[in-house]
């Protein structure tokens, strides 16, 4: 009995090591490549339980989501003769695990093997292009085709990429403060030209403004000067309609007001022979001229 019991679970034991060692499980995010002794015999890209041959088959997994290749900054000469420091990464997954193993075996020698095909392809296409180019006008241009041809190369190792993105790319520390001297000095040469610029049209607008100052002078002295005739002429009217209505008047009138002008307070010199016209109506108030005294003769 207790050797009936005792190979029970010898048997148990050996079908649990047997399941241990001949299943495997494949993960949602997994794909597996069966060896057969170093050999590639078949890939299963099907999330489940699988079966193997224990000893002789072993099982590589590879991973099926989107992995990130860092690549190491590189200075790149753009098609301007400037030299740039361009730091960038891809991304790609394993489409074939088949080929892939036979090309690069496992992910930890992407970078050695498929490194270099990225770093090339970005040079040489980056190199056609302008310093503006590729830091702001064909940027995303140049992205696409760069992925294009580094996905076209992949295919041989079993990957697709998926994307390849510039993270940085700067002048070397050694160009950029020339680069700087010269952004500066543009800038000030652009400064100084919408200055110049500002200055000829503030001069353009002061000169239109002084011509329609003088314009609106000369017109506003011509109608002051039209007015003022017109005013002379109806005074001049209503002076002459006055006197053939009223000579004495008028003359009293006119003789008044030079009075009032000609003997002002403080200053009341004035060099006339006392029976002058201008005192008439001091000596008569009337106006009419004192007639002279007639001397008699004597016999």
């Amino acid at each position: 009995m207790r050797a009936i019991f005792s190979f029970l679970i010898a048997v148990i034991v050996g079908a649990a090591l047997l399941a241990y060692f001949a299943f495997f499980i494949v993960n949602q995010n997994e794909q597996a490549l069966v060896l057969e002794f170093g050999k590639p015999k078949r890939v299963i890209d099907r999330a489940g339980l699988h079966w193997k041959i224990p000893v002789v088959e072993t099982v590589e997994y590879f991973d099926k989501r989107i992995l990130d290749l860092d690549m190491t900054p590189q200075e790149v000469p753009a098609a301007d003769q400037k030299l740039l420091l361009v730091d960038a990464f891809a991304r790609y997954r394993i489409k074939d695990p088949l080929k892939f193993y036979q090309a690069v075996t496992s992910e930890y020698y992407v970078p050695q093997r498929f490194g270099p095909i990225v770093q090339s392809t970005l040079r040489r296409v980056l190199g056609t292009a302008s310093f503006i180019d590729i830091v702001r006008n064909k940027r995303e241009a140049l992205m696409k085709q760069i992925a294009t041809e580094v996905n076209k190369q992949g295919q041989e190792f079993g990957l697709e990429v998926v994307d390849v993105r510039i993270k940085r790319a700067d002048l070397p520390e050694k160009n950029l403060q020339s680069v700087y001297d010269r952004m500066k000095a543009d800038r000030f040469k652009e400064a100084e030209e919408l200055r110049a610029e500002g200055r000829a049209a503030a001069n353009k607008i002061q000169a239109d403004a002084d011509r329609d100052a003088i314009t609106i002078r000369a017109e506003a002295r011509r109608k002051a000067d039209q007015l003022r005739g017109e005013g002379d002429a109806e005074r001049n009217r209503i002076f002459a309609e006055v006197f053939n209505r009223d000579p004495a008047f008028f003359s009293f009138y006119r003789s008044m007001q030079a009075y009032e002008q000609g003997i002002k307070s403080g200053d009341t010199r004035m060099l006339l022979s006392p029976d002058s016209e201008f005192f008439r109506y001091f000596n008569n108030p009337s106006g009419t001229p004192t007639p002279a005294p007639q001397t008699t003769g004597q016999r």
